[in-house]
């Protein structure tokens, strides 16, 4: 594998805050759209870099990670993207009130999530970043699109 990365660690000896980084050296710049289709549980073990600046959206089970004011890169896999929506659904179903309406339909999306995370529900993998860094490295080039975001100055 010819991933070249570069790993910080910032810790202060005064209060013990530590921050983690990781770098890649191989990041494509341009702005962009990458989709990845996942078919089978291969398609899993394809790498995800995301900037702080670039979103994520599976269409299909209805889920979006959007980029926040404390957003950091990651390095992961597309299970890996998999697990933190999991992750995330779980904290985000746990916060409802027992009767909550929505909690049915939150159920449903974990159903078919679970599924995913095994090879067994079909998706895109969508990252939209507008300021590059960003990128897949898929298991199969065939399933694998980029296009360029026009990205606009309203001056």
């Amino acid at each position: 594998d010819e991933d070249k990365m570069l790993i910080i660690k910032l810790q202060c000896d005064k209060c013990n805050f530590v921050k983690n980084d990781i770098i890649p050296m191989t990041a494509r710049t341009d702005p962009g759209l990458s989709k990845l289709k996942i078919t089978e549980e291969s398609d899993l073990e394809s790498k995800i870099y995301r900037s702080p600046l670039a979103k994520i959206e599976i269409p299909e089970l209805e889920l979006i990670v959007e980029p926040g004011p404390s957003a950091e890169f990651y390095f992961t896999n597309v299970e890996g993207v998999l697990l933190r929506f999991e992750k995330a659904v779980y904290t985000y179903i746990n916060s409802l009130e027992q009767n909550d309406p929505e909690k049915g339909e939150i159920k449903s999306i974990l159903h078919d999530l679970k599924k995913a995370i095994k090879g067994d529900f079909p998706f895109n993998l969508k990252i939209e970043d507008p300021g590059g860094g960003s990128y897949i490295i898929p298991v199969n080039k065939e399933k694998f699109s980029f296009s360029k975001l026009e990205i606009h100055n309203d001056d």
